[in-house]
């Protein structure tokens, strides 16, 4: 399954949104526009479906409570509220529709509680909250039925697909410590601190082949790169190495904690391209890499997400990464800031985006100038 479109009301940034996702999706605006805040969107519903540690009241306490998830833009509705329709592949009639508002008590606990919580399979509206069970007992309203194995049977197919949702924001120093090569750690990677425990972990044939591939890719992009693989040292310590071209025979080896912090990068943008097919959360990938490397981007991700059926999600303000040709008007997200919040609009539905790339011009000439904060040219003043 992929999210065809998305709908939120008082989320973070956002007063109000109904946007359509691609199967590739790209999500450009300035900086502090709501970028991250899209994407968090599907880890909250990642964190709510795992039911790991607290389902709903863990995924909002994580996040700083309500008040800091309401948007500041809210007025009559202070409920905040995210619908997301999923179909099968591309079609375009949605299979699932999941809808789910959240409130805080505004009295003695303050809990935070579902104002409602639907879920429909095509037309038909199969959960509908709050029941009359809810009613009577509104403590029932501090977990969602999504979290719950006996209570999603109907609907299990959406918890699935939510919990699967993989996001990578890799930050090279975390890999490099002691605690993430030890495979130390707990809850959900996102910035790839057990980066190298992930690895170690996956069966040795559909990791040697994984790593052939991007060692593969690395002989092209890394000067002198020849040979990537897995190697445990004495304590039983998994350590990615590579091995350079060099003068000296043996003196060319490197571990981790010494690779750049482009080539952990590409290693774990690659990697989590193989590593599944649930849809994959990816924040600013251009970081610490070659414009020319970073303008190949898209089109990697096309044929390696397309080949699998997997959905790619990525937030962006890199011109090299947006001068793919390849990239159409509706596989982009523009966010536009705004008094009463960020504004999200798909550029096919801004006519003057649409006819420059239709008529051929980039993502990056036709849409980053839409990014442009206002008096910028006076910074250095």
């Amino acid at each position: 399954m992929v999210v065809t479109r998305v709908k939120l009301t008082n989320w973070r940034n956002f007063q109000k949104v109904d946007v359509r996702l691609s199967e590739r999706t790209f999500v450009v605006g300035p900086n502090a526009a709501g970028k991250s805040n899209f994407l968090d969107v599907f880890r909250f519903l990642r964190d709510v479906a795992s039911g790991k540690g607290g389902g709903l009241q863990q995924a909002v306490s994580a996040r700083g409570g309500v008040s800091k998830l309401r948007s500041l833009a809210a007025r009559k509705n202070p409920k905040i509220e995210i619908e997301v329709q999923l179909a099968n592949g591309n079609a375009e009639n949605a299979v699932w529709r999941y809808g789910i508002g959240i409130k805080q008590e505004n009295k003695g606990k303050r809990r935070i509680l579902l104002a409602y919580e639907k879920v429909w399979r095509g037309d038909d509206l199969i959960l509908n909250r709050p029941d009359e069970q809810d009613q009577r007992d509104a403590e029932r309203l501090t977990q969602t039925y999504l979290e719950n194995p006996s209570t999603n049977e109907k609907f299990r197919q959406i918890c699935q697909f939510f919990v699967s949702v993989s996001y990578l924001h890799l930050v090279p120093q975390l890999l490099r410590t002691l605690e993430s090569v030890a495979g130390g750690g707990s809850g959900e990677d996102y910035y790839g601190k057990n980066f190298l425990a992930r690895v170690a972990k996956t069966p040795h044939r559909i990791r040697d082949s994984r790593l052939k591939r991007i060692e593969y890719a690395l002989r092209i992009a890394v000067p002198q790169f020849d040979e990537l693989r897995l190697e445990k040292d004495d304590a039983g310590i998994p350590h990615l190495e590579v091995k350079l071209t060099h003068w000296r025979p043996g003196a060319g080896r490197q571990r981790e904690d010494q690779f750049s912090d482009g080539t952990i990068r590409m290693i774990g943008l690659f990697w989590s391209l193989l590593e599944s097919d649930s849809l994959l959360l990816f924040e600013e990938p251009e970081l610490s890499l070659n414009d020319r490397i970073v303008s190949q981007l898209p089109s990697i991700i096309w044929k390696l997400q397309s080949s699998r059926g997997r959905q790619v999600l990525l937030s962006t303000h890199s011109h090299a990464l947006l001068e793919d040709p390849g990239i159409r008007s509706d596989e982009i997200i523009l966010l536009r800031p705004d008094k009463e919040g960020t504004a999200a609009l798909n550029a096919s539905s801004i006519e003057e985006v649409d006819t420059l790339l239709k008529a051929g011009m980039t993502a990056a000439d036709a849409v980053l100038p839409h990014t442009v904060p206002a008096g910028v040219d006076e910074l250095s003043l």
